[in-house]
């Protein structure tokens, strides 16, 4: 059997440019190639799309992750492959791989087996560079807060309250608390500072929202990045720092345009994480997607309970975007998973254990269409493992829901193994109109809001925070920032921020640990729980397997 990379090797590409102008019509001066297999698209045509007809937007989640893997980016490419096989002008709009996950635990991330975008070397390396230059916007703004302390601090920063964090897309634990400025007055002032991965920056969720150049600067601007001993807040314009900062931006807001195995298009744009930051892609690719094709996939990180309340709650609040229908990814391993069945016994047949842990997807099934309005398909990723009997339940189970459950054999069959899922997602969106809404009004309290996630989204009792989490939330509420939406970074493991509860849990409290502003992002985030937004890598990292031969050739890569 091949590996997903020896797949992609050997998949016979076109060049960008004419996917770009036979299957999008997008002209050649619209499109900044990258070699003849990546491109970006000018923001000039983009916004010449604006009057066209939008098609309708498909989101792609999935239930609570298992060490097993669902598969929902592979799952995304197989739907649009299979779209465009029964005859649908389609697109997928996806995230970018960041390198700490690539070289940590997950390996590659542009799909997987005969369901995947490609060039999947290069996506999942340094692609078109929008992640550096996202960390050395992140990173200069950093430098110029240090700069101006260094020379007189005019602004009066309280240097107890510097709000900015450094960021590089890699996981190293040893980056999230360090002290900067030792070595005497010549190398500043000393402090504590930290590291978050790129992915967590603030920088990139502001790239992910921004709607134009324009305002990414103005967003950028916006960023609070200390205060003073009043507690008044300095923003990154006080430093003058919005204007580099869209200058070394100019070239990542743009999208990126590529290619599934069977040769149909994808915008590949922006990554920020889905349990520590919002988890979509960008705005600026998913509106251009759906004025490009009448049936747009785009897909939310980690569970529904984390990527897809995010994409409904911040990036359609902030961007008018309403999506048509939901497809949720389950395996019948993740199943047992959720039904208590370690990952060395999930091979094995065990139909209780699917009937105890569909209910992780009878809640996300619930969430998403009763919270949030929408109509949904389940699609089973199918493994060569699954039995007969492990998928009739969860068809029977669902079918009291009123939720068909479409078995998709894309990772092994391509776009022909999703057409039946291709053909349940349009059916859905044709016959169940939606209504949508959101889980919360802009007016409800910071507090209101996060404890609406928690008890509706997670099935949690309550909230809690210290007195110092509390008078911080109380202080962004009196400072103006109440009308933003909440941000939580918790655990994608689980409904609760205890990794270990499987299933479906209940009656739990989420003991909120931390608040951020994201001022910039217009978003408040929650940290909950364990969660780090500078991961660390595990005992045996992907990186040991990723290695390169005399002829340039990659290998191990996922």
């Amino acid at each position: 059997m091949k590996s997903d990379i020896e797949i992609a090797q050997a998949a016979k590409m076109q060049r960008i440019t004419d996917i770009a102008r036979d299957r999008l019509g997008i002209p050649d001066d619209a499109i900044e190639p990258y070699g003849h297999y990546k491109a970006k698209i000018t923001l000039d045509y983009l916004e010449s799309l604006k009057e066209r007809p939008q098609g309708a937007l498909i989101l792609m989640t999935a239930i609570s992750p298992t060490p097993a893997g669902e598969g929902k980016t592979t799952t995304s490419v197989g739907l649009v492959d299979g779209l465009c096989r029964i005859g649908k002008k389609a697109m997928v709009a996806l995230r970018e791989p960041s390198l700490g996950p690539v070289f940590g635990m997950k390996g590659g991330a542009a799909g997987g087996g005969h369901s995947q975008i490609v060039p999947m070397e290069d996506i999942n390396l340094h692609f078109t560079g929008d992640f550096n230059a996202i960390g050395l916007a992140n990173n200069l703004l950093a430098a110029l807060i240090d700069n101006h302390i260094h020379h007189g601090n005019a602004l009066g920063f309280d240097v107890r309250r510097i709000a900015w964090r450094r960021s590089v897309d890699m996981n190293d634990r040893a980056l999230r608390k360090i002290t900067v400025g030792m070595g005497g007055p010549p190398n500043g002032f000393p402090r504590e500072d930290g590291f978050d991965i790129v992915v967590a920056s603030e920088v990139m969720a502001i790239l992910c929202l921004s709607t134009s150049l324009a305002d990414l600067r103005e967003r950028c601007g916006k960023i609070v990045v200390g205060y003073t001993r009043e507690l008044k807040p300095i923003l990154a314009r006080d430093l003058r720092a919005h204007g580099p900062m869209a200058v070394l931006l100019k070239d990542a807001i743009k999208p990126n345009l590529v290619q599934t195995l069977e040769n149909n298009p994808a915008l590949i744009h922006g990554g920020p994480f889905a349990n520590i930051a919002h988890g979509c892609n960008s705005v600026i690719a998913t509106q251009s997607a759906l004025r490009l094709a009448d049936f747009v996939v785009t897909e939310a990180g980690f569970g529904a309970d984390l990527g897809a309340e995010k994409f409904f709650d911040i990036k359609c609040r902030k961007s008018g975007l309403q999506p048509s229908a939901v497809v949720i990814v389950a395996t019948v391993r993740a199943l047992k998973y959720h039904g208590g069945v370690d990952v060395p016994a999930l091979r094995e047949e065990n139909v209780a254990a699917v009937g105890k842990g569909i209910v992780n997807l009878e809640r996300h099934v619930n969430n998403v269409r009763n919270h949030f309005g929408l109509p949904c398909v389940i699609a089973l990723n199918h493994f060569e493992h699954d039995t007969a009997e492990e998928i009739a339940l969860v068809k029977q189970k669902m079918a009291h829901h009123g939720v068909d459950v479409v078995v998709a054999r894309h990772w092994a069959e391509g776009g022909r193994g999703a057409e039946d899922l291709a053909r349940a997602v349009v059916k859905v969106i044709e016959t169940t109109p939606g209504d949508f809404k959101m889980l919360y009004a802009d007016e409800e309290t910071l507090w209101n809001k996060m404890k609406t996630v928690a008890c509706k989204i997670y099935g949690a009792s309550d909230i809690v925070a210290d007195t110092k989490v509390r008078a911080q939330i109380r202080q962004l509420q009196e400072s103006g920032y109440g009308s933003y939406p909440v941000c939580v970074a918790k655990t994608q493991y689980s409904f609760s921020t205890d990794p270990l509860l499987r299933g479906a849990p209940s009656g739990h409290v989420v003991k909120i640990r931390e608040v951020r502003l994201s001022a910039g992002a217009e978003f408040v985030v929650m940290i909950c729980g364990d969660v780090m937004t500078m991961p660390g890598l595990p005992r045996s990292p992907s990186s040991e397997k990723i290695d390169i031969d005399a002829d340039g050739k990659i290998v191990g890569l996922f």
